[in-house]
């Protein structure tokens, strides 16, 4: 037998020696501290379920077997510093080292290092508050030099979509997922993620490096922390990585599985991040973000990353049509190709500037994306715009975060790259078609 079924034929059995006992599945809540509907700050929980850093010294909060149904509790991206009342200010003024507070983590029985974490999306809900809001915070997101000023709109959230005074005439129907859910890294995985991270942080990337401060849980983590600093040092949560974490797939909805690499016993799974409702490209920083119930199944395929697992991978195989739901009835695109105004420099060009005297740029996929975005904006803003009532460009760009979807039409049509930008018209109540 060769080398690769003696593979498959060991990974087979030990998967099915390690299949779940359905009959014996639990439910377990992994909760946070609520006070009004609100979960209290990451830092203030006395549960200990919540952190805002990864790294595999993390203590479980809670243990499960495959084949049990997790549910998490968990906060907003930014940890529940914007409310009803918030301002454009109130964005200015927010601490970002909060960021994606997660609830976690939870150790997974039979777990290894080499095996795959099954972990079945079944339920997202809103949380009590049934609130949301998107923001445009100063110097993220993807066109920060066209909109360096803070902005927020509000969102009422139910079950028919969410709806905000800050947006009159707009709907948009719920598409929950998890922004951010994935399992700790290994010593061996945070080494190398740290060192890539830090030399592409010196050569002038963008890249947030570890940061101490108000990092959750604090002995670990934080200031003094025993891993603060050093080779393996806590991880900001904004990238994704091989463990997973910020993926944010809209289609990660409910009925698919994702499947996570393990890199320490019991995998460490976390979640939260939560988004209402997003579209592909998540362009101003922010989708719909919620506090939110999560309910999961998990499992664990025993010796799956050994054939070639390097990446989280998204699983829809058991509901046909699952991601029909996320299809637009109707629709009107934006198109854009690798072009600029010649002598700009876009935040993305990470080269020595040689690009900046140009104004089509070969094979350039971000700046594609980037055209189709500003042409969108352009539409919404602009007099053949099909909202009720024309759109500021914040909001424009808002609402493109939250709804519009970017699509990759082609890599191979040199130089011109082409992205599509994708603005289904049903989120609009009582807008207008244009037919010209």
């Amino acid at each position: 037998m060769s080398p690769r079924r003696l593979l498959l034929a060991a990974t087979l059995a030990a998967a099915l020696a390690g299949a779940p006992d359905l009959a014996s599945a639990k439910t377990i809540l992994v909760p946070v501290t609520l006070v009004g509907g609100v979960p209290v700050p990451c830092g203030a929980e006395r549960l200990g379920t919540c952190h805002n850093r990864w790294h595999f010294a993390l203590h479980p909060v809670a243990t499960a077997e495959p084949g049990d149904t997790l549910v998490f509790q968990t906060r907003d991206a930014l940890d529940n510093q914007f409310n009803r009342t918030s301002t454009a200010a109130t964005v200015a003024a927010a601490n970002l080292n909060r960021v994606h507070p997660l609830t976690g983590p939870v150790f997974v029985k039979g777990a290894k290092p080499g095996d795959v974490l099954a972990v079945t999306i079944e339920k997202i809900e809103p949380g009590p508050d049934r609130f949301g809001y998107t923001v445009i915070v100063p110097g993220f997101g993807f066109l920060r030099d066209v909109f360096p000023n803070p902005a927020i709109v509000r969102w009422d959230l139910d079950s028919s979509g969410a709806v905000s005074r800050d947006m009159p005439g707009v709907r948009v129907p719920m598409n929950g997922f998890t922004g951010t859910i994935g399992v700790a890294l290994g010593p061996g995985e945070t080494r190398v993620a740290f060192q890539r991270e830090e030399q592409l942080r010196l050569a002038g990337g963008f890249v947030l490096p570890p940061e101490p401060h108000d990092a959750v849980p604090v002995g670990i983590c934080g200031v003094g922390g025993s891993f603060a600093g050093g080779p393996t040092p806590c991880l900001r949560t904004i990238p994704p990585r091989e463990n997973g974490g910020n993926m944010d797939v809209k289609q990660m909805i409910a009925g698919t599985t994702l499947l996570f690499p393990c890199f320490v016993d019991g995998c460490l799974l976390s979640t939260g991040d939560v988004h209402f409702a997003q579209g592909d490209g998540e362009v101003s920083g922010t989708a719909i973000e919620m506090n939110a119930v999560v309910t999961v199944r998990v499992d664990v395929r025993k010796g799956r990353a050994a054939l070639g697992f390097r990446l989280p991978e998204i699983e829809g195989k058991k509901i046909p049509g699952l991601l029909k739901k996320l299809e637009p009835n109707r629709f009107l695109a934006t198109t854009g190709i690798p072009l600029k105004p010649s002598g700009n420099r876009t935040p993305q060009e990470f080269t020595d500037g040689t690009l900046a005297s140009l104004s089509n740029v070969a094979e350039d996929v971000t700046l594609a994306a980037r055209d189709a975005l500003l042409n969108m904006i352009d539409l919404l803003t602009g007099p053949r715009s099909p909202a009720p009532t024309r759109l500021s460009p914040e909001q424009a760009y808002i609402l493109s975060s939250v709804a519009v979807d970017l699509r990759i039409s082609n890599l191979v049509d040199v130089p011109n790259f082409l992205v599509t930008a994708i603005l289904p018209l049903d989120v609009f109540q009582g807008g207008k078609d244009d037919d010209d």
